[in-house]
């Protein structure tokens, strides 16, 4: 494999859980479809959503760079990265691109036929659609006026109004490039500007929080409101009958404010745990759609008489990165993911429709209904490590986590999409000791009846999963001391192995708790993962090396080096062939545990922080470090045939790029295509060995009924003469066969025809009969052996009995297919079509041989051959029967 070259198994498939981020959102109406669509930035590309059920319609082509703005018109949306800003048509391709800025842009407005762009460096560009030339440059001083929103007012023809961060608006022609107005503003920046349902009136967002309705016409503020939770974000007005306007804020929360009897209505809290991004009414319905930084869209519906939004449907991601993932269940169509954020969530790989959240943990669950999550003592710190099992999650909780610097593990219920009840808490921690005690790694074992969790004080103890009662704990005083690295359960509830801060490995009875064997290692151990089929148990240890071991001999099996930095996640693969490993030197490793070799390494832009193998190994799943999505990529071993050869101890992987969130094609790139060129495809020979006795590779139904072909005729024969079907002319006559072939047309004129039979053409010698006569001369018999291959039984059977005088044959051809018989046994290939020829040729022309001396001679020749072969095979038969059988009763 080329040095140059990406991963050699896993090809990019698609990112999981990824919605929308800090850029405003822009909403859209198709005309022909005659429903509104929702655009959301993600990353170095765009989603489009339809309001109606928010699935997810068209994903764009990516960017080379994060998108900084968006906007959209019933045509094309713009899209700016850096000092570009492109025009996407039919949400993916790009159609046109404009060049011109020096600085990142950061402000974008459609204006009819032209596009309004604003940079960092304070520059104004009126671009032309169509042609892609600047209309207009406005420069702007940055110490004046720094320009911080854009807003065309209705019916305000060729009319721009700018604001700015030091808090004055101006409003200019574009076509005249001429400044028409300034108003001075409020002292404070301005951060959003909207149009107002009312001709000349606009709203004002300014950073200090204060919202101001102004008349542009008269210069006249009709109503100022302020709220108290910082910044304005985003605003919005009610279009269907309702004088409602909608104000976001950096904290989440929404406000709702009566424009007639200019007061507030209602707060709606925690829109969003993060800054809302963006929030719009849909023109003409009761709906209020939001998005904002925690990677969340929410829709919005005001149908209650106290004028408060109730939530109609969402689409969720983690606000932050992911810290652990996991599939679920045996299915390999849902990954459970804990992240920074607090909460625990399902993604379906199948379908978005599948998706569930958990929720956030929570110290104590009756109070938190009462009181809500609202309080920052109520919720608990993120997950760190979790295990799941769907063995009994219809009966009680499936699912046990730990959370970072809490004693105590939760549990949760998949199917309730909740947390559980329990708290799982050793008896010596309850009393108020050891508070700088706190749970490191859980396991659930295979029954999903017990959970296993261990302390960083060395301990680890077993609960039952539906009482939560403490069952025990592995060692008198402690299982270890250091703090626990790892747990692992075998399939049957026999083994138990820890791993601890001592630089041990610690194998124990599961019901006994009693120690059954201890492996020192050469350095500490920061995981563990066990393959419960395999019995292969892999350990990453903290100087970066891994070293497997087999539980069922307790012996180090493999060692594998490599990596440059701390090991972060381990996974098997289904058949426990592989192991693949996660660093923070941001490559992804895959270590054949047969050949003891590294066979594929990529590298990232930003480390994998926890991966995970589909239990049907077509994908595998990773979420990386400050990304709050999750990618798979998929098995390209499943649909392609891959040269899997150890790389090199220098291997330098390039650079692969991270999936985008819609399905990539599963093509096989140029790279991929020549290195399957230069793969040496192995074909196998005739016979690997001389001595060895080799069989055909023809079906046993051209072979094994030759004997019984007079009873299967017998049997088969129809007990009423066939009917001729009626011809039909579009259709041409055939003859059945091996190989069928169309039959030649006959001639309907009898002009020409001789009465006459010619006797010659029943005495034709067959093909067959010409190649043994040949083979009397030369003593090479492949192609009589290659022809009779081709035959099919039938065939064969009518070939035998035409070698006979009787039958149109001679002694010379008997001969010579005795010779055959000689010549198959002698090179030992295709021996049991020897056998079954023989047995035929035997029962058919048993008295001719007895009659002729020279058949006589040759056939005693094949006797003492077919013994000798017989013998040999014998011989080998009895030597694998007794090594088998000292297999079986041996004690390893």
């Amino acid at each position: 494999m080329s040095p140059s070259n990406g991963s050699a198994i896993f090809n990019s498939y698609r990112a999981l859980a990824l919605n929308c981020n800090h850029v405003p959102h822009v909403v859209r109406f198709h005309q022909r479809h005659r429903a509104f669509y929702l655009v959301t930035a993600v990353g170095a590309s765009f989603h489009i959503y339809n309001v109606k059920k928010l699935g997810i319609v068209a994903v764009s082509n990516p960017l080379p760079e994060d998108i900084t703005c968006l906007a959209a018109d019933r045509m094309l949306v713009f899209a700016a990265h850096g000092n570009y800003v492109k025009a996407f048509a039919k949400n993916k391709d790009i159609v046109y691109i404009y060049e011109g800025h020096n600085a990142a842009v950061h402000l974008l407005l459609p204006f009819g036929d032209h596009v309004i762009s604003v940079d960092r460096d304070n520059t104004l560009i009126v671009w032309d659609v169509q042609s892609e030339e600047e209309y207009l440059q406005l420069n702007f001083d940055k110490n004046t006026f720094t320009v911080s929103a854009l807003l065309h007012p209705s019916t305000y023809i060729n009319k721009l109004l700018l604001g700015s961060q030091q808090g004055s608006l101006q409003l200019w022609n574009i076509k005249s490039n001429k400044l028409l107005y300034t108003f001075q503003g409020w002292d404070s920046s301005v951060s959003v500007l909207q149009q107002a349902p009312a001709v000349d009136v606009v709203a004002v967002g300014l950073t200090s929080g204060m919202i101001v309705i102004h008349n542009l016409k008269y210069d006249e503020m009709v109503m100022k409101f302020q709220q108290d939770w910082g910044p304005v974000t985003a605003i919005s007005f009610r279009t269907d009958g309702f004088p409602v306007m909608a104000v976001g804020s950096h904290v989440g929360h929404v406000g709702l404010w009566d424009l007639e009897e200019k007061k507030l209505i209602t707060q709606m809290r925690e829109t969003h745990s993060t800054a809302v991004a963006g929030l719009t009414f849909v023109h003409g319905e009761p709906l209020l759609i939001t998005t904002g930084e925690d990677n969340a869209i929410r829709v919005w519906i005001f149908d209650a008489p106290g004028g408060g939004g109730r939530l109609l449907r969402c689409r969720m991601g983690h606000g932050a990165p992911p810290t652990k993932i996991k599939y679920h269940g045996s299915d390999g169509q849902n990954i459970l993911s804990a992240g920074q954020d607090g909460t625990l969530q399902s993604f379906s790989t199948i379908h978005e429709s599948f998706n569930k959240s958990l929720g956030h943990g929570c110290k104590n669950k009756k109070k938190s209904k009462k009181k809500g999550l609202n309080y920052i003592f109520m919720k608990l710190p993120p997950i760190t490590n979790f295990a799941s099992e769907t063995a009994r999650q219809s009966y009680w909780d499936g699912i046990v986590a730990c959370h970072q610097g809490c004693q105590f593990s939760t549990t949760w219920n998949y199917q309730k999409g909740s947390m559980g009840a329990l708290k799982l808490k050793p008896r010596r921690c309850k009393k108020g000791h050891d508070e700088n005690v706190y749970a490191t790694a859980v396991e659930l074992t295979s029954c999903g009846n017990f959970a296993l969790v261990g302390l960083s004080s060395g301990h680890v103890d077993v609960y039952n999963m539906q009482s939560g009662i403490h069952r025990g704990r592995y060692g008198k005083n402690e299982t270890h001391h250091g703090q626990i690295r790892g747990i692992a359960v075998d399939g049957l509830n026999q083994l138990t192995i820890t791993a601890g801060g001592d630089k041990q490995v610690k194998f124990w009875k599961f019901k006994s708790k009693e120690l059954v064997y201890a492996i020192i290692l050469d350095s500490s151990p920061a995981t563990i993962l066990l393959h419960r089929d395999s019995g292969m148990l892999a350990v990453a240890m903290d100087d970066f090396r891994i070293t497997v071991l087999d539980s069922e001999t307790r012996k180090i099996v493999r060692r594998f080096t490599g990596h440059q930095n701390q090991i972060n996640d381990m996974a098997f693969s289904p058949d426990g062939r592989w192991l693949i490993t996660a660093s923070m030197d941001c490559t992804i490793r895959t270590w054949d545990l047969p050949s003891g070799c590294l066979i594929d390494c990529f590298l990232l832009d930003s480390a994998a922080i926890s991966i995970t193998m589909s239990p049907t190994g077509d994908f595998l799943a990773t979420a990386h470090v400050d990304n709050l999505g999750i990618y798979l990529w998929s098995n390209k071993t499943l649909y392609n045939i891959i040269a899997l050869r150890p790389l090199p101890a220098d291997y330098q992987p390039a650079v692969t790029v991270l999936p985008g969130a819609c399905q990539q094609d599963l093509k096989t790139s140029d790279i991929e295509t020549e290195v399957q060129d230069q793969m040496i495809e192995y074909e196998s020979s005739e016979q690997l060995g001389e001595q060895l006795v080799t069989l055909s590779l023809l079906p046993e139904s051209r072979w094994k009924n030759l004997l019984n072909l007079d009873v299967i005729k017998k049997r088969n024969k129809p007990k009423e003469p066939p009917k001729v079907p009626k011809s039909v002319p579009f259709f041409i006559p055939t003859i059945s066969g091996l190989v069928p072939h169309f039959a030649a047309a006959e001639q309907q004129g009898a002009e020409g025809q001789s009465k006459v039979v010619n006797l010659g053409v029943l005495a034709q010698k067959t093909e067959l009969y010409m190649q043994l006569e040949g083979a009397l001369d030369t003593n090479n018999y492949d192609h009589v052996i290659k022809l009779l291959k081709g035959m099919g039984p039938s065939n064969i059977d009518i070939e035998m009995r035409s070698l006979a005088p009787e039958g149109g044959g001679s002694l010379n051809v008997m001969q010579s297919f005795l010779q055959m018989i000689s010549y198959m046994l002698c090179t030992k290939r295709d021996f049991e079509l020897a056998q079954a020829y023989l047995a035929l040729y035997l029962k058919l022309h048993l008295k001719v041989i007895a009659a002729e001396p020279v058949l006589l001679e040759e056939m005693s020749k094949v006797s003492v051959l077919l013994e000798e072969t017989w013998m040999h095979m014998q011989t080998l038969f009895n030597k694998s029967m007794c090594l088998l059988g000292y297999m079986k009763s041996a004690l390893l």
